[in-house]
């Protein structure tokens, strides 16, 4: 079990050689363990939150001279005393500080521990703790957007709303229990009935922005397929500007899934190539069309690849197997540098000539991602968490709903609006387990 009231160390940059090394100190203890190792740094009289070049040490042995800044607490990241010291990137300097600092009463944090102490300060609430995870693990401007969204309280000041609301109401219930004897009513059942439904109504958007959240979040995939030779690898290495899949004129070349990320419009998305689907007997090609089909199942959106040569049967084939999975799909005719008569209505590319290149790009924005919702006021719910606790809740006032409506007594009603709240408080962290917090912090990079 961690003690809240140790002091710990750790490394908060990326372990490895490079040009800095930041090691950030938090705990009642913070400047003693500085000063452990910069004994001449006078950083108890210092101002907080202001920087000063230290000559750091071991023992009578100088190690380096390095910036330190003093974040004197409540008024840091923890809430607590911290120092942060950037040293020269040596990994042989950053572990004699902190042996030093062990020495001198520390310990190694654990993964998350600066951010959980955070939490437990009072310095952010659970789902803005939850975001910092995410806007470290950023890697477009949507999934960037949507976490520091969060981590400003986006998501946290809507949640607090909707459960004020509840609370406000709850009060006049249990109002109501207290003078049971004297049938006196002093939640206005017309008011409640409302205020349910717009909740109900403001939780199923929320839930519903969850497919786009994740999407956002861990890049959207999209399938290429298509019969063997349709052009699926080649438009691959086109869309990354590499030669990142084997391109043959033979058919079936393609074996296993190759995968990649590429940012369009400022999203992630993920592209797969695949094996081409037909009818084989090379026992390894199937094992390919099997993780095919395996890819279609995960898939957000399909290209579909169809070429002059094309076998049209297995094309209709592919196409109806998209079809029964309700996936969204485009079809494309691919090589259109050999087509001569083009149908307006078919999608058109060349992925060797770049005919119709951005074209799709764009196409692929625009189907495959919810713009209106991308770019709502309205939180995304990108974590898993927050969707399963927005459902529980959703659950409960459905109940409430059915119970008004029905003319049952208030203590029924109660129960079933503590529930509800006990799972909006459960995002932000307003009602809180202990094994919840230790799978969510432990998930989290040592520094943080």
């Amino acid at each position: 079990m961690n003690h809240w009231d140790d002091t710990i160390i750790a490394l908060a940059t990326p372990a490895g050689i490079g040009a800095l090394a930041v090691l950030r100190i938090s705990g009642p203890k913070a400047f003693d363990a500085f000063l452990s190792v910069s004994p001449k740094s006078k950083i108890l009289e210092r101002p907080s939150h202001q920087a000063f070049v230290s000559r750091i040490f071991n023992g009578d042995q100088q190690l380096d001279e390095a910036l330190a800044v003093k974040f004197s607490g409540p008024n840091s990241f923890t809430g607590e005393d911290v120092v942060e010291i950037s040293l020269h990137g040596s990994q042989y300097i950053v572990q004699e500080v902190i042996k030093v600092c062990l020495q001198s009463g520390c310990r190694l944090a654990e993964p998350g521990e600066f951010t959980q102490r955070a939490f437990l300060n009072r310095k952010m609430d659970l789902a803005q703790a939850e975001a910092v995870a995410d806007l470290i693990a950023s890697e477009s401007e949507a999934a960037h957007r949507t976490a520091l969204h969060q981590l400003k309280g986006g998501l946290s000041k809507e949640i607090h709303d909707l459960r004020q609301h509840l609370i406000d109401f709850t009060a006049l219930i249990e109002l109501e229990l207290d003078f049971s004897e004297e049938d006196v009513e002093f939640a206005d059942r017309t008011q409640l009935i409302k205020l349910v439904k717009g909740i109900i109504g403001h939780l199923k958007n929320l839930i519903h922005s969850f497919s786009t959240g994740q999407a956002i979040r861990n890049g959207i995939p999209i399938v290429i397929v298509g019969p063997p030779n349709a052009g699926k690898s080649t438009l691959l290495n086109a869309l990354l500007e590499e030669e990142k899949a084997i391109v043959s004129h033979i058919a079936g070349t393609t074996r296993d899934v190759i995968e990649d990320i590429l940012i369009l419009s400022g999203i992630s998305f993920r592209f797969v190539d695949t094996a081409g689907l037909r009818q084989t007997e090379d026992f390894v090609e199937n094992i390919g069309i099997t993780k095919t089909r395996e890819q279609l199942d995960k898939a957000s959106f399909a290209l579909l690849l169809e070429a002059p040569d094309s076998n049209e049967n297995e094309v209709q084939s592919i196409e109806e197997e998209i079809k029964q999975r309700a996936l969204p799909y485009l079809k494309i005719k691919t090589k259109a540098d050999l087509i001569s008569t083009k149908d307006t209505n078919d999608f058109f590319l060349s992925a060797l000539s770049g005919q119709g290149l951005e074209e799709l790009k764009t196409e692929i924005v625009k189907r495959s991602v919810d713009r209106q919702m991308l770019h709502s006021e309205t939180s995304l719910i990108t974590n898993l968490r927050h969707f399963q606790a927005l459902n529980l809740t959703l659950e409960s006032l459905i109940q409430v709903e059915a119970a008004i409506e029905s003319g049952l007594t208030g203590d029924l009603l109660a129960t079933d609006i503590r529930e509800a709240l006990f799972h909006l408080g459960s995002i932000t962290g307003e009602i809180t387990v202990e094994d919840v917090l230790g799978s969510i912090f432990s998930k989290f990079c040592i520094g943080k």
